[in-house]
């Protein structure tokens, strides 16, 4: 049974993997390319020596992936590089069948929308890949060496890096590519975000009340999610009370509101959204032993 279990986890890995280096090909194809953008990344490199010199972007791309993952094997071991050997070969592969398959077919010329979706289709590829515990390589690789040796924060070294392979391509490059340019990082990166957090936010709440017994028993019952009492003390009439806490999922929370108005209306209530929560109940079944 745990076999098959880790079989069936691995294959949908593999499956999330191939998926966001598709994507990530796909989406230079139709919007990095014919928009001329300057981009971050490995990709960066690739671009402005395309457009310097007429070679392909896949042929580039590969290469410096190739280097980036030689340094990886020295500088992070043989691990790192199982997890971003798929990534550093399938990109260029994928972007090289999407070059010959689409040729010179062009979505829209709306530098704007490629920014955008280029962005989108970045950031959202990335965070499909990284949420199974790969890498997708390229210059994503440094960053990673210098939060290794010097503890160096890794979205800093990976901004700075970014930055400079847009600065570095201003003379191949309007400046208004490099600022649409730092519109596409900025767009990825919150793409980015997004898609590491989704399935993983959660809302806390707070509720200090008059009928905390009630409460209690109606986020029970009715939720079936678990409550913790916390004693509490009034700052003005120094009253004490408890107060509950519990975390519940999003989609409960227009429920959970309804419980609390109709047995206590003047119930203070603090709604907080939380970005992971692990435990019983949320990555632990609660019903386990």
């Amino acid at each position: 049974m745990d076999g098959n279990l880790h079989m069936n986890w691995s294959v949908r890995s593999v499956s999330a993997m191939l998926a966001g280096n598709i994507l990530y090909a796909l989406t230079v194809k139709l919007f990095l390319l014919p928009a001329n953008l300057a981009s971050g990344g490995g990709t960066g490199i690739a671009l402005a020596a395309h457009y310097a010199t007429g070679v392909s972007v896949s042929g580039i791309l590969l290469l410096v992936n190739i280097s980036m993952l030689i340094l990886g094997f020295f500088a992070l071991g043989k691990a790192f590089v199982v997890t971003t050997l798929l990534s550093t070969f399938l990109i260029p592969a994928a972007l090289e069948v999407f070059d010959r398959m689409l040729g010179d077919f062009v979505l829209t010329q709306d530098i704007l929308l490629c920014t955008l979706f280029a962005g989108l289709g970045v950031g959202v590829s990335l965070g499909i890949v990284i949420r199974t515990g790969a890498s997708t390589g390229g210059l994503d690789i440094p960053p990673l060496i210098l939060y290794k040796y010097f503890r160096i924060p890794v979205s800093a070294s990976l901004y700075a890096f970014d930055v400079a392979i847009l600065l570095l391509q201003m003379p191949l490059h309007p400046a208004e590519n490099i600022l649409y340019g730092i519109l596409f990082v900025m767009v990825s990166a919150i793409a980015l975000d997004k898609t590491m957090m989704i399935g993983t936010t959660q809302t806390e709440v707070k509720i200090i009340s008059s009928k905390t017994p009630q409460l209690q028993e109606a986020i029970l019952k009715q939720l079936d999610r678990g409550v913790t009492l916390l004693e509490a003390e009034g700052g003005y009439l120094h009253d004490r009370t408890q107060m509950i806490f519990s975390v519940i999922s999003n989609r409960e929370l227009f429920r959970l509101e309804r419980i609390v108005h109709s047995i206590d209306p003047d119930s203070f209530m603090v709604i907080t959204r939380v970005s992971e929560v692990r435990g019983r109940g949320f990555t632990i079944d609660k019903h386990a032993l």
